[in-house]
């Protein structure tokens, strides 16, 4: 029961204390969090730029449409995928588990060579809509370990990607910006954090096949 009461305690944070910063474990937390999510085939296409420059976070305002939670915020995560997977990307990982788990190459070989023809027949566009869709898996578990932690946190999709690419110079990086998402702790005065939550009764949003 407690990770449920942690859930209901957590919202999308209108309004965050400007004064309260995160302490540097609580953003190691988050980072491990983050490097621990499922990803598809273990590949990793996402990754995380962790922003607690305020004069940063002040040009962000206005591509984020003036949502002030990104100013005001402790720090803002911006999630972001590689614009696409090659071959190279693929042989990283199989050597990385060679290395890590100490496996030989004939182990492996047969499902290295899968992945690399696979990927091989892939379109760009099909690449980068499997990797956005794990960048928002990437999300919910920062949500539920934010939760977990006492560390609120706001998800934002409303923004201008191509303006948050050019601020942080992604597209020389061979990334794209999809998602931001300010921690950091809720304002005493933010009328939002005392309102009850919105659901669905949960026989409504789950069907059980006995």
């Amino acid at each position: 029961m407690d990770i449920l009461n942690s859930l209901k305690w957590r919202y999308a944070t209108k309004k965050f204390d400007s004064k309260k910063q995160l302490t540097s474990q609580q953003i190691e937390t988050l980072k491990e969090a983050f490097n621990l999510t499922a990803t598809s085939f273990g590949l990793q296409p996402i990754k995380m730029l962790v922003i607690s420059n305020k004069e940063i976070q002040q040009k962000m305002l206005e591509y984020a449409y003036f949502q002030q939670q990104v100013v005001d915020a402790s720090h803002v995560l911006v999630l972001c995928i590689k614009t696409d997977i090659t071959a190279n990307d693929i042989n990283a990982y199989f050597d990385l588990e060679k290395k890590v788990r100490g496996v030989d190459e004939e182990v492996i070989s047969k499902f290295r060579n899968q992945l690399l023809d696979m990927y091989k027949n892939k379109s760009l566009e099909s690449k980068q809509a499997s990797a956005k869709q794990q960048a928002y898996l990437a999300l919910g578990n920062l949500l539920t370990v934010c939760a977990v932690e006492k560390i609120d946190a706001c998800p934002m999709e409303g923004f201008i990607p191509e303006k948050i690419d050019a601020l942080f110079n992604l597209k020389e990086q061979h990334l794209q910006s999809v998602l931001l998402l300010p921690v950091g702790f809720r304002s005493d005065d933010d009328f939002m954090s005392t309102m009850e939550k919105v659901r669905k009764p949960i026989s409504e949003t789950t069907i059980e096949i006995n």
